[in-house]
């Protein structure tokens, strides 16, 4: 094999990752499989993609290698491949926020719909835990929390988070967190929580962020 041969085939290889990942809901995808295994059903139901859709999408990924099936009974569950994928997904974003305008302007205007609501970062997080300075939610689904979730962190999954407010007190700050950067559960939670007279603010990243970083993490027991 001469170079020019070894060239074309290496970056032909390369190119049908990027192609798989070269499309909005893949992404999508992705970014929810980082919180842990899904049937196609349920990928369908968190992306409002048909099953079908999301089914091809999923195929796609599958074919690059990207995301791999593990059955449990009569599920198949999809997951992805590696930490490798993540990491991926992760810097993509990081790249388009820090080269295309645009995409900050979008989350910008969306989030004034919620007051421009503030932030935080995970080693601002990090410290306020360690200092028990902050009341933190989870506002995944339950399930996602169950199987890893930010230590000392409280399940409060965004449709009961009204009802668990009752428990909360006032006097502590409160953070709220999600799947990522572009979860909008986080917001809705922070939105409902200043509007109920709590200082809230959302975490800037998500669980599978705070991972990454190597922060304290916990898993729920049986």
């Amino acid at each position: 094999m001469n170079k020019r041969v070894f060239k074309d085939r290496v970056y032909g290889e390369l190119a049908k990752v990027t192609k798989a990942l070269g499309n909005p809901h893949r992404l999508e995808i992705i970014d929810l499989l980082a919180q842990g295994p899904f049937t196609v059903e349920q990928i369908a139901n968190y992306t409002g993609m048909s099953v079908a859709n999301a089914s091809q999408h999923l195929q796609t990924l599958k074919s690059a290698k990207l995301v791999t099936i593990t059955r449990d009974g009569n599920f198949i569950n999809y997951t992805l491949a590696g930490e490798n994928v993540y990491n991926a997904w992760s810097g993509l974003r990081e790249l388009g926020l820090a080269y295309n305008a645009e995409i900050e302007k979008v989350v910008s205007d969306f989030r004034k719909g919620y007051s421009n609501l503030e932030s935080v970062d995970a080693v601002t997080l990090a410290h306020m835990i360690q200092q028990d300075e902050v009341i933190l939610l989870d506002v995944r689904p339950e399930e996602e929390y169950n199987r890893g979730h930010i230590h000392r962190a409280i399940s409060a999954p965004i449709e009961e988070l009204d009802h668990l407010l009752k428990k909360l007190p006032k006097n502590k700050a409160v953070v709220a967190y999600c799947r990522g950067p572009f979860c909008v559960y986080a917001d809705e939670a922070v939105h409902l929580l200043k509007k109920k007279g709590y200082k809230a603010r959302r975490l800037q990243e998500g669980f599978p962020d705070w991972v990454l970083k190597g922060y304290p993490v916990s898993v729920k027991k049986d």
